[in-house]
């Protein structure tokens, strides 16, 4: 089954746990992070430039949003740029994690959580004295994950069970 072709339409954990089941969704939620945790890790140690590091991190989520060799019909690029922000800090991982969490439970609608999370979380962070190469990581990928979540802004998340009455 084309996961693609059921639910949401896109390739994500969380459409893949609703059409092929837990284990399936966890398998792509840890090859997920890997797309993004990997070249990231890589970079770091390589000592290439903060910058470099995340344009490295933007490019990685753009090719999971929109893969050449899937018609251009990928994830969304929340757990990839997860996996980069992971490689590159894990507590500045955990509280933009707790953020998106945060923002789900008080907007109650994944799309418009997650585009605001890509927005603010580079301020969060910064706000929170984190001036390293994870504020640059998570400013580029969070644009992108911004910008890829505005086709949902309107969507209605009926099957969520943050978004049950």
């Amino acid at each position: 089954m084309d996961i693609r072709d059921a639910g949401s339409g896109h390739v994500t954990t969380t459409n893949t746990v609703r059409q092929a089941g837990f284990a399936a969704g966890a398998v792509v939620l840890i090859l997920d992070l890997s797309k993004g945790f990997l070249p990231i890790y890589f970079a770091i140690r390589a000592g290439i430039p903060a910058w470099s590091v995340a344009i490295t991190a933007a490019l990685a989520v753009l090719g999971h949003c929109y893969p050449l060799f899937a018609n251009f019909r990928g994830g969304m690029g929340l757990a990839v740029s997860g996996g980069a922000l992971l490689a590159a800090s894990p507590p500045a991982f955990l509280i933009a994690l707790a953020f998106l969490i945060f923002l789900l439970l008080v907007i109650r609608h994944a799309a418009r959580a997650a585009l605001f999370a890509g927005l603010l979380a580079p301020m969060l962070l910064w706000l929170l004295h984190f001036h390293g190469v994870e504020l640059w990581i998570m400013s580029a990928a969070g644009l992108v994950v911004t910008l890829r979540f505005t086709i949902n802004w309107n969507r209605e998340y009926r099957e969520l069970w943050l978004d049950r009455e």
